[in-house]
């Protein structure tokens, strides 16, 4: 185990798992290096399923260099639709060859427009839209580009940790290796494929686990700042929210960002903040933090505005964001405490709480179920072992609500440390409106199994949720602001 780097440890994020160094290198030069294929549940009716009853058209596209939303707003605009008739289950990264499902609700085929580097095809229809969250997870083969040239002896060695954290046992994993994948779909193979003319070696080097960490990304990956927003809010401190958000410049930033922020930051301590002067500072692309000073302009009393209504002039999904990004550092930090105190994650210990695994998740993907969870009390430690060896049951940590039920034992005292240091409980989520949430919980080990190819290329599938970099962040070990290529 050895420590994160400061802006990971900023989120929670406080260990590599595993020792040696990394290969370094970067990901995503270009679109083909990250691809990602949604791994799919849902089964349509023929497309030529009566309408009236299946009035969503489910299409599967291949996009390159396409943000999710974006697409969503080209297709709407091209079919003369509203925007709202457009759903999908997953958002995927623009700097990507992403597979993913959509649906459109009263169409016809013959009527989907062409659009640029977007491949469309129609498999069926459904009776309902596609809602968020309507996937088992994702498969990805991903290129690391500018890596050490002793990349594969350096990957051999971390595999050996991340196996090892996972405590994975060779003897039940024995499977064919050097099988050679191409383009095309392989019969039993869940993974995607790298865009070359030639087949691609790949060899299967077993499973391996990381801590299920929220990845920086979560967090805003330039200037982290999402959870110190939410945190504050938790606490009512919504002028705390609101400096955290407007101001707190980042040295990743562009210098007139930063310097615009410096200026709020001094207006926030002044006896009479000047809100109109800020404006006049504040770059027009920060559009959400204008916004907020607006509404910090307008009041009579420059010194005491409503802090929340001018949290509130952001949309509501940023305001759930904030929120989220709270309980998603608390997890974290959860998870870094137990890897402190030498807790497993692969199996639990008298008082964790433990989740089983979706009956309906694809043979090839163990996906948790956190609506079923059960304490771990001193007589069912050992069969909840052999469950959670198994792949049929997970160790959770809670994701903080109201309703969340902590842990007892050494889990519990950890997950009552890390709350009382953050000065919340579960009662702090207890919020009107777009503030409240009710918790729930996420597996804390992040298990798949991987393959390795030339490049060097690597290959896994990770259940819905979880974050990609959190696995590929232990092999490259490199400044988060330089794991992403600029492209």
């Amino acid at each position: 185990m050895r420590d994160a780097h400061q802006l990971e440890q900023a989120v929670g994020i406080d260990h590599y798992v595993s020792t040696p160094d990394g290969i370094g290198g970067q990901l995503r030069d270009e679109p083909a290096d990250f691809r990602v294929r949604e791994l799919e549940t849902v089964e349509p009716a023929p497309v030529d399923a009566d309408p009236g009853s299946y009035p969503a058209l489910l299409c599967r596209v291949e996009l390159t260099g396409w943000d999710t939303n974006d697409f969503a707003a080209r297709l709407s605009d091209g079919l003369g639709i509203s925007r709202e008739r457009v759903s999908w289950a997953g958002t995927k990264d623009k700097h990507a060859v992403t597979t993913q499902l959509f649906t459109i609700r009263d169409i016809e085929p013959d009527q989907l427009p062409d659009i640029r580097d977007a491949e469309v095809s129609v498999i069926g229809r459904l009776g309902r839209s596609l809602r968020f969250g309507d996937l088992a997870g994702n498969a990805f083969q991903i290129r690391i580009r500018e890596a050490d040239t002793d990349a594969r002896s350096q990957i051999q060695a971390i595999t050996a940790d991340l196996r090892a954290f996972a405590e994975a046992d060779d003897a039940a994993e024995a499977q064919p290796t050097g099988t050679a994948y191409s383009d095309d779909p392989v019969d039993g193979d869940d993974g995607i494929q790298i865009d070359t003319d030639t087949p691609v070696e790949f060899e299967h080097v077993g499973r391996v686990g990381v801590p299920n960490y929220f990845g920086q990304q979560r967090f805003g990956s330039y200037r982290p700042v999402t959870h110190e927003v939410g945190l504050a809010a938790l606490r009512s401190d919504w002028r705390g929210a609101v400096k955290a958000y407007v101001a707190n410049p980042s040295s990743a930033e562009p210098e007139a960002s930063r310097d615009a922020r410096a200026f709020v930051a001094a207006q926030f301590e002044a006896d009479t903040p000047d809100w109109d002067a800020c404006l006049s500072e504040v770059p027009r692309r920060l559009g959400f933090e204008r916004s907020m000073l607006n509404e910090l302009a307008a009041a009579d009393t420059p010194a005491t505005p409503d802090w929340r209504a001018a949290l509130e002039t952001v949309p509501e999904n940023l305001q759930r964001l904030f929120v989220n990004a709270a309980q998603s550092f608390l997890f974290n930090e959860i998870l870094s405490r137990r890897l402190d105190q030498g807790l497993p994650f692969a199996r639990p210990v008298k008082g964790d709480r433990v989740c089983f695994a979706d009956d309906d998740s694809p043979t090839s993907l163990s996906v948790p179920d956190v609506g079923r969870t059960q304490s771990v009390t001193a007589d069912r430690v050992s069969i909840l072992e052999r469950h959670c060896q198994r792949g049929r049951a997970f160790v959770t940590a809670p994701l903080i609500g109201t309703d969340t039920e902590l842990a007892d034992g050494a889990p519990g005292e950890i997950e009552r440390t890390v709350l009382e240091e953050a000065d919340l409980s579960p009662e702090s989520f207890d919020l009107p409106d777009t503030w409240a949430s009710s918790g729930t919980r996420r597996a804390i080990l992040l298990e798949t199994d991987l393959s390795v190819g030339p490049g060097p290329r690597v290959r896994f599938a990770l259940p819905s949720g979880s974050y990609a970099t959190v696995l590929l962040r232990e092999f490259l070990k490199v400044e988060p602001l330089d794991l992403w290529s600029r492209c």
